[in-house]
């Protein structure tokens, strides 16, 4: 009997060791280093007119883009990764997806199709808040940087599933309204279900949107919807052997939450769906709209040939004048509309290089391959080049801040962990996302946002619907301190905020002091903002009803952050 027993234990045992294998096996990374770089050629994204020309005059248009599951190449030497891929079928579906030209003042309607399996290709967390269909994968799409009705915001709760069999609790329309009424720029369409929008953006549902403006943008004599501008949608990612997409199934804090970490990220660095491609330039300038589309990695881009950026955007918003940058500093959702003059350049290559450590700013150091983003091929003749960068761009109206002072807000970043030290959740102003809203600001007025971040995390926040302007960051003294108060009280004001906010000021950069929709929001600091809900480039009123249901919501932008659940909700009224 005995004996008996002991085989069967040693059955058993045999059983667990095979199963850790097979899991072990299951989250295993595969080395970038096995993984040549500069090989594979940068795409240039299909690209979709969201309007008709008719006799000359461009009108509005109809159509769809679907979500579906394919295969995709990341790298010459990977076998092909299944991936969700945003396109006008599943033939013609990519990573990131098409991109999408729209002109102002004209309207585009899309109907977003969900042709996704029942399955996920990623582990997922049902322990943070998450959308739960009776069957499905659930999605939705935020034009992030829309200035949109709330039915076509894209609301995290707005979801649904293939052939809107399953929908959110605050879903309302299949077909989506974008007016393309507001001012000139570069934005991306993303991915945005609630517990689901890091791990549907690591699947590869994103890409980009251009506002375009013929008579404003024309005069400037910038490049502007040809050959040589170019979105370069930028994101990192992990691999298994077999070419899937890596992503832990196990967090960090598995007692509380099996899968869920606080930040994802992989070695080999994206750019439009290539891992470090390779461009042919000619020696002459191009435009590139650089999306930040990773779930936490910031990156800091320079040349390593010492080329310099020519920085005319920020986010969807130009600036008064070019600014000339060395290197550039970009969070998660950010977007830098720069010029790159490669008839500066002195030798016949140059790489995109990134020294941004992670998590930022205070993580690790980056390593061989992702300090490395991508690599021009310069030709060696010298080009005509007509394209110009002028000396202004586009003045937009000042801020008025003693309108904005009346209306003030305190806005607090919270990071709980458990006791073994691990995060467990992120919450603002102490409050979940279901609990009631209480940034209800009236549409048509501005406002002070003082957002104090209590957290060791840089957090981009980014706001739907309204930009903003960055007016001061200043350090926090005895946080620790302020902390304590705030974590009992909860109360900027009892907690005497304006006793702590008295360190050093931190300046803003000159090439983000105009309006932006996502900024980097440092810890142990205070930041205060102006936040417009209106037009910033005329005194119209919105051609929709911005108090319609389901709302909007304000959020930071590390995707894992944000999914649980650093997000609240935003309701205007009138």
């Amino acid at each position: 009997m005995m004996k008996k027993m002991l085989f069967l234990v040693y059955i058993i045992f045999l059983e667990i060791i095979l199963i850790a294998s097979t899991m072990a096996k299951f989250d295993e990374v595969m080395s970038p280093t096995k993984l040549k770089m500069f090989v594979d050629e940068l795409p240039d994204m299909p690209r979709i007119k969201s309007y008709d020309i008719i006799n000359g005059v461009h009108v509005p248009k109809s159509f769809n883009i679907g979500m579906y599951h394919k295969k995709w190449k990341f790298h010459r030497d990977l076998p092909a990764t299944s991936v969700f891929a945003y396109g006008t079928s599943r033939y013609t579906a990519t990573v990131p997806g098409p991109t999408i030209e729209a002109v102002h003042r004209v309207d585009s309607y899309i109907t977003w199709q969900n042709h996704l399996p029942s399955k996920h290709i990623l582990p997922w967390d049902p322990t943070i808040p998450t959308a739960t269909p009776k069957n499905g994968i659930p999605t939705v799409v935020h034009l992030h940087g829309g200035i949109d009705e709330p039915q076509s915001d894209g609301h995290s709760e707005a979801w649904f599933t293939q052939r809107f069999q399953n929908h959110g609790p605050k879903w309302s329309k299949k077909r989506y309204h974008y007016h393309n009424v507001q001012h000139p720029g570069t934005m991306w369409y993303h991915d945005h279900a609630m517990g689901l929008t890091r791990v549907n953006i690591l699947a590869g549902l994103m890409g980009a949107y251009v506002i375009q403006q013929p008579n404003v943008e024309g005069p400037l004599g910038l490049l502007y919807g040809e050959e040589y501008d170019r979105p370069l949608v930028v994101f990192d990612r992990a691999f298994k052997p077999d070419g899937s997409i890596y992503m832990n199934s196990t967090g960090n804090n598995p007692c509380i939450h099996p899968q869920w970490q606080p930040e994802y990220f992989g070695d080999a660095i994206i750019v439009n769906g290539k891992a470090w491609p390779y461009m042919k330039v000619k020696r002459r300038k191009y435009r590139f709209r650089i999306i930040n589309a990773s779930n936490a990695r910031f990156f800091r881009f320079f040349f390593t040939n010492n080329m310099t950026f020519i920085h005319v955007a920020s986010d969807s918003a130009y600036h008064e004048t070019p600014v000339e940058l060395r290197e550039l500093l970009l969070a998660p959702s950010e977007i830098a509309d720069v010029i790159a003059d490669f008839s500066k350049s002195e030798s016949h290559s140059a790489i995109l290089a990134n020294d941004a450590p992670y998590p930022y700013p205070s993580g690790d150091p980056v390593n061989e391959e992702n300090s490395k983003v991508m690599k021009f091929v310069i030709n060696p003749h010298r080009q005509v080049d007509t394209a110009n960068i002028p000396r202004n761009l586009i003045k937009y109206p000042s801020p008025d801040v003693s309108e904005a002072a009346s209306n003030t807000r305190y806005i607090a970043f919270y990071e709980y962990a458990s006791d073994i030290d691990e995060p467990t959740h992120l919450y603002i102003n102490g409050k979940t996302f279901e609990a009631p809203v209480t940034e209800t600001p009236r549409v048509g007025t501005s406002e002070i946002w003082n957002v104090i971040n209590l957290t060791e995390d840089n957090h981009p926040m980014h706001i739907h619907l309204g930009l903003f302007v960055v007016l001061e960051q200043r350090e926090l003294v005895n946080v620790e301190e302020f902390k304590g108060c705030m974590l009992k009280l909860n109360d900027a004001i009892k907690c005497k905020v304006d006793k702590y906010s008295i360190g050093k000021k931190k300046e803003v950069v000159l090439h983000e002091k105009g309006w932006k929709n996502v900024y980097k929001m440092m810890p142990g600091h205070v930041t205060k903002i102006l936040v417009k809900f209106s037009f910033i480039h005329s005194n119209e009123s919105y051609p929709f009803d911005a108090t319609a249901e389901p709302g909007y919501v304000y959020h930071c932008h590390i995707l894992d952050h944000e999914d649980n659940v650093m997000m609240r909700p935003l309701k205007l009224i009138n």
